[in-house]
């Protein structure tokens, strides 16, 4: 598998044959479908989880490396304990982030495959709720599906949403960013850009002889930092 990571280009650009197939899966899923699928997706991803238990994902060694605040975060506090933490169920588009966790109290916050999986009318709100527990002047870190990923162009007739967007067949959904998109949602938001890059992979099988492209978005936000007080000036006369 190879990764590299360059700035200042556009997403994939398609073959002639991957464009076509575009164009022929323009078709929505009806609404009342829609409306079907995100009444269930708590349950959808429930039961992915479910099926998939631990042998699905695999460790992440990649994020340190990728983004260092989490190492500072895990290696400068003096009192992290690796064998706590606290963990806690939420629906970042409905449930109330300070319920759970003190305002403006987070180092750093990871979105690693969690935005592609919101519908798009309701990713401002996970931002939102993210806003008021990070700490001014520190970032989210993302990293999602991009535009033109090899997964996007798997999906067959009838699986489309809307621009972007996908359902799989076993009800869970996913969006592919594009840089311009994800950088007005969190400036929207009140976040300031700080890095914001396609990343492009080439996932190789070499039993059956295939090498796919794969097509990310690795970005980092910043919440501003608070304005320093300004000083009072008196004077007499």
């Amino acid at each position: 598998m190879a990764s590299f990571q360059r700035k200042g280009l556009q997403t994939r650009i398609l073959s002639t044959e991957e464009e076509e197939k575009l164009k022929r899966d323009e078709a929505l899923v009806s609404a009342f479908k829609q409306q079907k699928l995100e009444k269930e997706a708590q349950k959808n991803w429930d039961l992915f989880y479910k099926r998939n238990s631990t042998n699905f994902f695999k460790d992440r060694h990649w994020t340190t490396r990728e983004f260092e605040e989490l190492r500072s975060c895990r290696e400068q506090h003096p009192l992290y304990n690796a064998e706590r933490c606290k963990v806690f169920q939420c629906d970042l588009t409905r449930d109330d982030l300070l319920d759970h966790v003190p305002p403006e109290s987070v180092d750093a916050v990871t979105l690693i495959f969690v935005l592609s999986a919101v519908h798009p009318e309701k990713m401002r709100l996970v931002l939102l709720n993210v806003y008021k527990v990070l700490k001014p002047g520190r970032s989210v870190l993302f990293r999602d599906y991009g535009l033109n990923d090899h997964a996007m162009l798997r999906f067959k007739a009838g699986s489309k949403l809307g621009e972007n967007f996908y359902v799989r067949q076993d009800g869970t959904r996913s969006y592919f960013f594009t840089d311009e998109f994800l950088a007005q949602l969190f400036v929207d938001a009140g976040y300031e850009e700080v890095v914001n890059e396609y990343v492009f992979r080439e996932t190789v099988n070499k039993k059956e002889g295939l090498c796919v492209p794969r097509v990310f978005l690795q970005s980092k936000f910043r919440k501003p930092p608070k304005d320093p007080a300004p000083t009072t000036v008196s004077a007499s006369l």
